[in-house]
């Protein structure tokens, strides 16, 4: 295993070689994300088929797509399970094979089992403190969404309860369409 060491630049991180192993910028640390488990590649699935029809015309989905932010006053590079972002945010002739170099409109975290609500909770706080517009956080085991905004309290979103946006013009989703087609009982 490589030893990687702490307090890296922004540089170092993205220099770092590429293996099977994904990692986030936290505090100059490289830290290893989780490995999904089978709950958590379904919903990614699911989100992604129902996203990527409708974002087709409003901006891009991305799967695992880092993003280049600040956290406390530090480079945070984050890797949220999906996240979306405008045309009007990020031009639509960006081609760069790097991360994304915008805060998105909407990033999404699938809870592992081996995380906590209130460690999601917190890491969405820390998305909107960097200019994130909304943030996700997807519970398999509640069936639950709760999105958190900038400027209002976070919403729980269950069954059929619509998740309906203004920033996502035209999206109409619930967590039961979601939950349904990603086959989690």
């Amino acid at each position: 295993m490589t030893q990687i060491k702490s307090q890296l630049t922004l540089q170092e991180f993205f220099a770092l070689p590429e293996g099977d192993i994904t990692y986030e910028l936290v505090n100059g640390e490289a830290k290893p994300k989780l490995v999904p488990k089978r709950f958590h590649s379904r919903l990614t699935s699911a989100l992604i088929q129902l996203l990527t029809p409708w974002a087709k015309n409003h901006g891009e989905v991305g799967i695992e797509w880092a993003v280049t932010l600040k956290r406390k006053g530090r480079d945070w590079v984050p890797v949220p399970d999906l996240l979306y972002v405008s045309y009007s945010r990020l031009d639509t002739d960006f081609v760069e094979d790097e991360p994304c170099p915008i805060p998105p409109d909407l990033a999404i975290e699938i809870i592992s089992p081996d995380q906590t609500f209130g460690e999601m909770s917190a890491k969405a706080t820390d998305y909107l403190e960097a200019g994130v517009l909304r943030v996700w956080v997807v519970d398999a085991k509640a069936k639950t969404i709760t999105v958190f905004y900038p400027d209002a309290h976070p919403q729980t979103k269950t069954g059929e309860d619509s998740i309906e946006d203004s920033l996502l013009e035209g999206l109409q989703i619930t967590p039961a369409q979601i939950f349904h087609q990603a086959g989690i009982p």
